[in-house]
């Protein structure tokens, strides 16, 4: 299986949801259907139907998250040098060329990505076109919009 590249703070987020799953989620569903079968008749039983659904659901993302952690690279940005390049976990802050509006990104992996927090996937299009540039580069990123040029203003490795 191949490595999936995830920083330090992804990892821990992961463990955290992974070990509320197993201790919070998993007894909560159980105990749901034990409820559920005591009420008798269980083709009939909504209750059942949904805490067996649920169940699925919670063993389902456990595995999810187990694999993903056992194939799991982490890297701390804070201990990457890179010499200025930008690479998986830099923090860049980009000036678009056309409006001059100034932007920051740091690139995680995919179960790390909120655009919101300006976290973006490695895979993403604006990723793909900054990784192994410098401060000064420019990066054309294909958008539906149209392409885009930024010039990346300054990279850093928090």
């Amino acid at each position: 299986m191949a490595t999936i590249p995830i920083t330090k703070r992804g990892a821990e987020k992961l463990k955290e949801e992974l070990h509320r799953l197993k201790t919070v989620d998993r007894p909560w569903v159980i105990n749901a259907i034990a409820e559920a079968r005591a009420q008798g008749d269980l083709s009939e039983n909504a209750e059942y139907d949904a805490a067996k659904d649920r169940q699925g659901f919670i063993e389902g993302r456990i595995q999810e998250i187990e694999g993903k952690l056992s194939a799991a690279q982490v890297i701390d940005p804070s201990t990457v040098d890179a010499g200025g390049r930008v690479v998986f976990g830099a923090t860049v802050e980009l000036e678009e060329e056309e409006s001059g509006e100034l932007v920051t990104y740091q690139i995680v992996g995919e179960d790390e990505a909120d655009l919101k927090l300006g976290l973006i996937n490695i895979s993403s299009p604006i990723a793909r076109a900054l990784i192994g540039k410098e401060e000064g580069d420019v990066a054309s990123v294909h958008a539906p919009g149209g392409v885009k040029h930024y010039e990346i203003a300054r990279v850093n490795y928090l």
